[in-house]
């Protein structure tokens, strides 16, 4: 839905938590063109309220107070995307849209451009439920709301804390939500669980066990001795799962399958719920049951309210749950849900599992080579091999990298970079490191709080998810998530699950899955570059929070090949 009034024209894109806006402007309507502002109010009700941002024009804000921000009427939107985040679910927004002229201190204003009832996802009825927490603990937002002060073990163990329900960002109510469906004797829920130690989840489960539901979880019973026997090591994070498990052991209707017959990891991180003994709901995804997964690294988790692809996970999960040794499992999964051949059909889902035999990964490969508009790609570990060969090939078009951090391969790193139209978001917060070091009697801590980060220890700080999304925003998008890293050891040595989804049946999954990408590459990359600019000492990277006085802001987005103009046409 494209609305247009005198050569200003806005796109939304739709989401749960958010909305895109892709702007475009004609050649006449871009003469002294300041930027956008942009307003909204629930469908019909009150008075708009305009957005605020953080850049500013240096004539009439030239001493900004760090975290400070704006409204978007004095100091415009000079992008031509953007996105509201701070949308709720399953709810209509009426939004205006003006384009911005005249000079900073002297602003006018085109014609307003209504989008009106624009209604977001995530109903509890649709048959996709897409759930994503904040994944952006090192913010501006949290250190204004919060005072980079994170919440305490106590606190990370109370859903009703209100650090736990800004960070969760709904994820762990859907999860709760998820669970409470067991409610009696009818139901019946089957976990398969890596780690496995938040309360909150554990309480659930007992909860619904309670209700005379069954609970079985099958979950990584930690090491292995050559005799069998398992290794209870306290001080092991590895171990902290039987740990927990071993509080739930008495409750009634509830079973533990202890998995450690695996070759690398049991990674899988989903639950199938079963009405009258049948497969009705599966809730999958990169979440962890922790209280990292689901308030500190970014994590989704997709509900699939259809029982088919319920019925195919509950046939991985009876296997499973034998804990059968690696070989005997590869063999059953390569058998009983075969690679795919070629593109997927129009409008199909399939599930694929692991361990399996090799050629998973050249599949995606091949499906990314293949793309004709867009690559958007999660790596929370590095980029297989298979992979970083497709994103050195030239294509003309954007693809997008979002990183915890640099491939420990730096040759692999350096080939990542070698298309100028793949850009990189690597995890990191601006803080000493950046926004203090002072270049050209500037510093960004005259812009900006100092952003930390309240983990303290862990492996995965910044992006945890997996997925990736292929022309994403076209008539024909794919959507690939699930638990797996897009890793060889993730096809041939851990337990792992995965969603392949083509097709425009899956539009409007797409879009939230865009939303949500852009929502975090948008975050990270703008901290990455400021990064880079510090390390290599040129530039100034306060630049990137002072807007331009005239329209010369605008002139990269319509230079043919740039990566501007490439971004202005991905979301037009």
């Amino acid at each position: 839905m494209r609305v247009a009034k005198d050569g200003i024209s806005v796109k939304p894109i739709v989401g749960s938590h958010t909305v895109l806006f892709g702007f475009d402007a004609t050649p006449e309507a871009r003469k002294g063109l300041l930027g956008f502002t942009l307003g909204k109010r629930k469908a019909g009700t009150g008075d708009i309220r305009w957005m605020r941002g953080f850049k500013f024009f240096e004539e009439t804000n030239p001493h900004p107070e760090p975290g400070e921000s704006k409204s978007t009427r004095e100091h415009p939107i000079q992008d031509f995307q953007w996105g509201d985040y701070a949308a709720e679910p399953a709810t209509s927004y009426d939004y205006v849209v003006q384009a911005v002229y005249g000079k900073p201190s002297a602003l006018t204003y085109g014609p307003e451009i209504e989008l009106n009832d624009v209604k977001t996802a995530n109903a509890s009825d649709a048959v996709h439920g897409v759930y994503f927490n904040r994944g952006a603990i090192p913010s501006q937002a949290f250190a204004d709301r919060f005072g980079n002060v994170g919440p305490t073990d106590q606190e990370q163990n109370d859903p009703g804390n209100e650090k736990v329900k800004w960070l969760s960002r709904g994820l762990l109510e859907a999860a709760l939500a998820y669970i409470a469906q067991a409610n009696g004797s009818r139901f019946e829920l089957r976990v398969a669980a890596y780690e496995f130690h938040y309360m909150p989840i554990l309480e659930a489960l007992k909860i619904a066990a309670g209700t005379g539901a069954k609970v079985q979880i099958c979950y990584d019973a930690g090491d292995r001795k050559q005799n069998g026997d398992i290794v209870l090591d306290e001080t092991s994070e590895k171990n902290v799962a039987t740990i927990a498990a071993a509080k739930l052991a008495e409750t009634r209707n509830l079973t533990l399958h202890t998995r450690c017959n695996f070759s690398k990891i049991p990674h899988n991180k989903f639950i199938v719920l079963l009405k009258n003994d049948k497969p009705v709901q599966i809730w999958t995804g990169s979440t962890n049951f922790t209280s990292s997964g689901f308030l500190g690294q970014s994590n989704v988790a997709h509900v699939l309210r259809d029982p088919a692809l319920a019925a195919v996970y509950n046939q991985y999960w009876e296997k499973l749950a034998g804990d059968p040794e690696t070989r005997t499992f590869k063999a059953f999964n390569t058998r009983t849900f075969p690679d795919p051949v070629g593109e997927l059909t129009p409008n199909a889902m399939k599930a694929v599992f692991a361990p399996r035999e090799a050629g998973l990964l050249e599949w995606f490969a091949e499906r990314m080579d293949a793309a004709s508009s867009s690559v958007m790609f999660t790596a929370a570990f590095g980029v297989a091999e298979q992979l970083v060969a497709k994103f050195a090939s030239d294509k003309d078009f954007i693809r997008f990298v979002l990183m915890e951090r640099p491939d420990s391969n730096a040759e692999a790193q350096a080939t990542l970079a070698v298309d100028r139209d793949t850009r990189i978001a690597l995890g990191s917060r601006l803080n000493a490191e950046t926004i203090a070091l002072k270049l050209k009697g500037h510093a960004l801590d005259e812009w900006f709080r100092k952003e930390e980060h309240f983990r303290a220890r862990g492996n995965i700080f910044y992006i945890h998810t997996k997925i990736m999304l292929i022309d994403a925003l076209s008539d024909d998008p794919q959507i690939y998530c699930g638990s797996a890293n897009f890793s060889n050891p993730s096809v041939t040595g851990n337990d792992e699950n995965m969603m392949l989804m083509r097709g425009p049946d899956f539009r409007s999954v797409a879009d939230i899955y865009v939303n949500e990408y852009m929502r975090l590459f948008n975050h990270l990359y703008f901290r990455t570059v400021a990064i880079k600019l510090a390390k290599e000492k040129r530039g100034d990277p306060r630049k990137a929070a002072i807007l331009e006085p005239d329209d010369g802001w605008a002139r990269s987005y319509f230079k043919s090949g740039s990566y501007h103009d490439r971004m202005r046409n991905l979301f037009r």
